[in-house]
């Protein structure tokens, strides 16, 4: 079925808390969901569920006949309920022949998830959408054989359930939406260490892997400190729970993901030998370390509304992944390899027949969705945002959208909004790089002029694209300098600016434009 964005919808209720109870058995796995329901609207309320075997379903305690479950192809629809109350609903999942690797699925041994975008509804009956946030309380049982019961949050309680059978309950205060739960139970070697915050608090860091790699994860376990060390000092933002922790196995379906405190990677995005390692290896070990970790404030404690908000979570965290592996190295090296990379793979798919604007306006399956244009093209938009406010005026204005929207589910426009009212600029144009595929080619020409300085002239083209978007000009910031005749850098004036500057940033947000320079002393090469 067609989705748009246009359709959107706020949910009918808000979930205050959810308590999960997940009883995994060999052949089966029972899940206990209690929800505590706050009415929010009048239309019925949606929990998503996929695969299921529903057992119960209870309403402030009363049990519904088998014939009353209102069931839908959705799932379960609950309509009538009163202002406040409480939902269980009891129900049973497979993860043993979970051949869809979303969900909670068995591999390798080990019982592992994979939420995102809707894989929740696999495991149990939620509202499975990203603008539902609440706080997840989770007991896990399995048997002794699985050492680790491993969840989100941090750790409240184990014991043994009897028969051979332990359990682990985790609480995670921060409200968080279904697609970032996680559920990790096996047998796994662990790596341990700690990190104290700016403001003094210890946080401990786990990094489990598969027997035999635990020599394997020094260099992922120094590159999450200095991630978590670089999102201090370059955004203030500092790392939220008691505790960390990293699970890198060989049979994640996914490269990464950034469940809230429980990072799930395929290992060979983890483990590194530094001795027999390549550079490009190690770097990348780092680098998607800290996308994931990044994650807890972009994507996490800021989520999207809707998943037609993709590039706001992902975007914004590959430009700070970006900048984070260009200042542990080489600047000018890491932004020719980001260049590299976006001409490589995301100039072709906006040139192609599946070109689609960072932002679509609809889509049948949203896992198509996980591209090139949303994450590498979208990075590049905040760049350019970032590049026009400069770095502390983008930092004024993340600054704003966090103290606005954290534990929220919010949009694209909200983050544009937050660095305009930060820096009471006017950025509406911006949006236009939200909602128009293609890649815009622009010219430019220079004169110079009889004072010595220079005239450049600008140009855009918006080529036609087979997502058939607008194609109304761009805003595009420039940043540019001048060298003299004598090699160093010229101070120019730019015509209706009273001062010279050395460097200028242009916003070329018509189709043309042209800047006349004067130069202070000499003549510009």
């Amino acid at each position: 079925m067609l989705k748009h964005r246009s359709d959107y919808q706020t949910p009918s209720c808000n979930v205050l808390a959810a308590d999960l109870d997940i009883r995994i058995f060999e052949d089966r796995t029972l899940v206990t969901t209690v929800l505590k329901l706050e009415r929010a609207g009048d239309a019925p309320f949606i929990l998503n569920g996929r695969d299921l075997t529903l057992h119960e379903v209870a309403v402030d305690g009363r049990v519904l006949d088998e014939a009353d479950w209102p069931v839908c192809p959705e799932g379960l629809s609950l309509d009538g309920l009163p202002d406040r109350c409480e939902v269980r609903i009891v129900s049973q999942c497979h993860p043993e022949t979970n051949t869809a690797l979303e969900g909670l699925y068995l591999s390798g041994g080990m019982y592992c998830t994979q939420c995102e975008p809707e894989g929740f509804r696999r495991i149990g009956f939620f509202p499975d959408r990203p603008d539902v946030m609440t706080v997840f309380t989770v007991r896990v049982e399995a048997d002794s054989a699985f050492p680790q019961l491993l969840s989100n949050g941090n750790l409240v309680e184990t014991g043994e359930a009897g028969e051979g059978r332990h359990f682990a309950i985790w609480h995670d205060p921060h409200p968080k939406p279904s697609y970032l739960f996680a559920c990790v139970v096996g047998d796994l070697d662990l790596a341990a260490d700690s990190f104290t915050t700016a403001s003094g608090r210890k946080v401990d860091l786990h990094i489990y892997v598969e027997k035999g790699n635990l020599s394997l994860t020094g260099h992922a376990m120094e590159s999450l400190k200095k991630s978590m060390k670089w999102d201090e000092e370059a955004y203030g933002l500092e790392y939220d729970l008691d505790l960390f922790q990293i699970v890198a196995v060989s049979h994640f379906n996914m490269g990464a993901m950034e469940n809230k405190g429980l990072n799930i990677f395929n290992s060979k995005f983890v483990l590194a030998d530094p001795s027999t390692a390549t550079d490009e290896d190690l770097h990348r070990v780092e680098s998607i370390v800290a996308h994931e970790y990044f994650h807890n404030w972009t994507g996490n404690r800021v989520t999207c509304r809707d998943w037609f908000q993709l590039t706001l979570k992902e975007g914004l965290t590959v430009y700070r992944d970006q900048c984070f592996s260009a200042d542990m190295h080489d600047e000018g090296v890491q932004r020719a390899g980001d260049v590299s990379l976006l001409r490589a793979a995301q100039f072709p798919e906006d040139s192609s027949p599946t070109a689609h604007p960072i932002r679509p306006e609809s889509y049948r399956e949203i896992n198509n969705f996980y591209t090139p244009t949303v994450y590498e093209k979208g990075a590049e938009v905040i760049r350019m945002m970032a590049g026009y406010l400069g770095r502390d005026g983008f930092r004024r204005g993340t600054d704003l959208y966090f103290e606005r929207h954290d534990g929220r589910a919010v949009t694209c426009d909200d983050f544009v909004a937050a660095l305009a009212d930060a820096n009471e600029r006017d950025m509406s144009a911006f949006h236009g790089w939200y909602s128009q595929a293609g890649t815009p080619n622009l010219r430019v020409s220079r004169s110079l002029n009889d004072d010595g300085g220079i005239t450049l002239s600008m140009e855009q083209d918006i080529p036609e694209t087979a997502a058939g978007t607008p194609r109304n000009p761009l805003p595009v910031p420039v940043r540019l300098g001048f060298i003299g005749t004598d090699g160093a850098p010229a101070r120019l004036r730019l015509e209706g600016e009273n001062e010279a500057r050395d460097e200028h940033v242009l916003l070329l947000a018509e189709g043309k434009a042209s800047y006349r320079f004067h130069a202070e002393e000499g003549a510009v090469v």
